[in-house]
């Protein structure tokens, strides 16, 4: 039996195998992604598999004394930066980060972890999905064990992957406490649509087109005041709450502020990207245009396709994307199925 305080996770492990397989990848196609590249930004987004420094889209990216005695990697956690806190002691395994490496090498300069959701769970679902409702948003487990354990009330963290339904396919849930405390606040990372000015209210969810499962949220003029243009549609935001879920009018903000998603990159950045197909846009001879989480990827017949074919590209296929973006599209060099 499980104690009722012990903390919880929910971890998605990558077979060995697997996690060889792509370190190995990283040169075809003729560049180096696990690094960065030779001569540009380089950054990796997907769910944490291990330590040591951190591992992640199969690549071991080093931190602090691992790249030089002395060396810092920043570290922001739920927007505070936490760069003195050991790798293991801050992130988890399965946590969905952000590495911001420096150019030609696996040294992360910068690690960056914000969570879609902190609330209580309202609601769970067992048929025929393991379904958490948490601050309006819909969570999918498929970890049956972790999901029986998990208390309707108890507060809970989540990070995972957009779905094309905008659900949220946890890669990592961890029960915070058994209740909401005196006081405490909750926060929701997502994309505006449909704000309305007028009777101060905006809906938020996890893809940049508003499409999918959305929560609305209502705001006063305090509260966004770190907007100075008002909510927009497409902006990314974190929303800070006291709501425990929403009610008659959704959910009441006492903080609106902007934040980056992880993806949105530089021009010309050295890009691997993990996630789920939201959206097939063309298929038209050798051009395959999709969405991963909503950013727009493009694939030619230059594109390395591992463990899959252009075929497997489907709604809600997990696949790992390395390439370089330009003009707000991800030109994909390599498409790993996983």
């Amino acid at each position: 039996m499980i104690p009722a305080g012990r903390i919880r996770r929910l971890r998605f492990r990558i077979p060995l195998l697997l996690l060889t397989f792509l370190s190995l990848s990283c040169g075809i196609g003729g560049s180096d992604f696990a690094g960065g590249g030779t001569g540009g930004t380089g950054i990796s987004t997907g769910s944490i598999s291990g330590f040591g420094s951190v591992v992640m889209n199969g690549v071991r990216y080093r931190t602090d004394d691992e790249v030089s005695p002395g060396f810092r990697t920043k570290k922001m956690a739920r927007g505070q930066d936490r760069s003195g806190t050991r790798d293991r002691d801050l992130f988890r395994v399965g946590m969905v980060v952000t590495v911001r490496h420096s150019p030609g090498d696996n040294n992360a300069a910068e690690i960056d972890y914000a969570p879609n959701l902190v609330g209580p769970i309202a609601a769970k679902d067992s048929v025929p999905d393991l379904v958490l409702q948490v601050l309006g948003h819909t969570v999918l487990l498929d970890n049956a064990a972790l999901f029986a354990s998990l208390a309707q009330g108890s507060v809970v963290e989540v990070s995972g992957f957009a779905d094309n339904s905008g659900r949220i396919r946890a890669m990592f849930v961890e029960e915070m406490h058994l209740a909401p405390m005196a006081g405490e606040t909750f926060e929701i990372h997502g994309f505006i649509s449909g704000p309305r000015p007028s009777d101060g209210t905006f809906e938020i969810g996890p893809l940049p087109d508003g499409s999918g499962i959305t929560v609305t949220v209502s705001y006063t003029p305090g509260a966004i005041r770190d907007l100075p243009a008002g909510p927009t549609s497409g902006m990314y935001v974190q929303v800070k709450t006291r709501d425990t879920q929403p009610g008659s009018g959704g959910i009441r903000a006492d903080a609106v502020t902007p934040f980056v998603p992880r993806t949105v990159f530089p021009e010309g950045a050295t890009v691997d990207l993990d996630g789920l197909v939201t959206r097939i846009d063309i298929r038209s001879g050798d051009i395959l245009s999709f969405e991963l989480e909503g950013k727009a990827v493009q694939a030619d017949r230059a594109t390395v396709f591992l463990g899959g074919t252009r075929t497997d590209i489907q709604p809600n296929a997990r696949v790992q994307v390395q390439g370089k973006e330009s003009g707000g599209v991800l030109s994909a060099v390599n498409i790993i199925f996983r």
